[in-house]
């Protein structure tokens, strides 16, 4: 069956973003300090009880219950999401821009967080972009229930960490599929193909 939903006005989610993206950008810049830092041991002594101490006071509060996302006029907002979640810190995230014809693209900065081999944005988040990004193009910006059924990714080259570019789009339908391709490229070129089968799930047919 579906996820559960929060419904929210546009007011309300700006308060909720107001809130709460300054702190999931700051833990983001944590993670990146965290891999990169090479300061002495009583520096990362302090560091290490002050965030353990931050967790502490987080938790105390209230909690939103995992799998609960909010809906404002029908559009899924997937807060926690891998690849787009305004509050997840250790989404990129993405920010994804629709053009007429169901085609979708974002820009974005991939950092320390995301390596692989050195240098390189790590094969599997690479295919975590190009999944939700054909996702996107396939469920017309999370406004259909399409979910993925199968996708194939080659990786022409290594791709680097820094600014890259994803491109998807819709090939064909055929009943309950949508058949999905994209791409990832940086300053010079294709770096990553993909091609999906994204299908409409039991419970959303039932529901016609």
């Amino acid at each position: 069956m579906d996820a559960a939903f929060e419904v929210l006005s546009e007011a309300e989610h700006d308060r909720v973003t107001a809130t709460y993206v300054p702190l999931t950008e700051a833990v983001r810049a944590l993670i990146d300090a965290t891999i990169r830092t090479q300061a002495d041991d009583a520096v990362i002594e302090q560091a290490r009880a002050a965030v353990d101490a931050v967790t502490r006071s987080l938790r105390s509060q209230r909690i939103r219950p995992s799998g609960v996302s909010y809906r404002i006029d029908g559009r899924l907002v997937p807060v926690a999401n891998a690849a787009v979640g305004q509050c997840n810190p250790i989404a990129p995230p993405l920010v994804v821009h629709h053009e007429a014809g169901g085609r979708c693209w974002s820009q974005f900065v991939l950092g320390a967080a995301y390596e692989g081999p050195p240098g390189l944005t790590h094969g599997g988040v690479c295919a975590l972009v190009l999944d939700h990004m054909l996702g996107e193009a396939a469920s017309q910006g999370l406004t259909q229930p399409l979910y993925t059924g199968t996708i194939t990714v080659k990786y022409l080259r290594g791709t680097p960490l820094g600014p890259l570019r994803c491109q998807a789009w819709v090939n064909h339908t055929e009943g309950i599929k949508a058949f999905a391709r994209g791409f990832i490229s940086d300053s010079t070129g294709v770096t990553v193909e993909a091609e999906g089968v994204f299908i409409k799930p039991t419970w959303a047919r039932a529901a016609e």
